[in-house]
């Protein structure tokens, strides 16, 4: 079973920075998509940030400028840089990868930005 561990979530003003990792079980992966998503409350999940086909990349247009996904394979682990916050960006944020017919999800930390 594929584990994903995600860290570094807490509580920040606004207009501050939090690291986001998220740690995968295995040293070996081959994953066709591993990103980030965030479920505000009373919202549904929605994809913050991406990578796909290698090292392409995608930003949800209200994160772009302000967020950065980064990976380190020696460490099987994946980063999420966030600048900038907003109170919009308070929500539990999740680890993500797709392996073949597979969907694995972290169990999710949560970011809390106050105004």
């Amino acid at each position: 079973q594929v584990q994903l561990v995600e860290s570094g979530g807490g509580l920040v003003q606004a207009g501050g920075s939090l690291r986001l990792s998220c740690a995968a079980s295995a040293n070996i992966f081959s994953f066709n998509a591993m990103g980030w998503y965030r479920q505000a409350s009373g919202k549904q999940r929605e994809l913050v940030a991406a990578y796909t086909n290698g090292a392409s990349t995608h930003y949800a247009d209200s994160v772009k400028g302000r967020f950065t996904i980064s990976r380190d394979n020696a460490k099987n682990t994946m980063y999420l840089q966030m600048n900038s916050l907003k109170p919009e960006d308070t929500a539990v944020y999740y680890c993500g990868a797709l392996l073949g017919t597979y969907t694995y999800w972290g169990q999710g930390t949560q970011v809390t930005v106050s105004s």
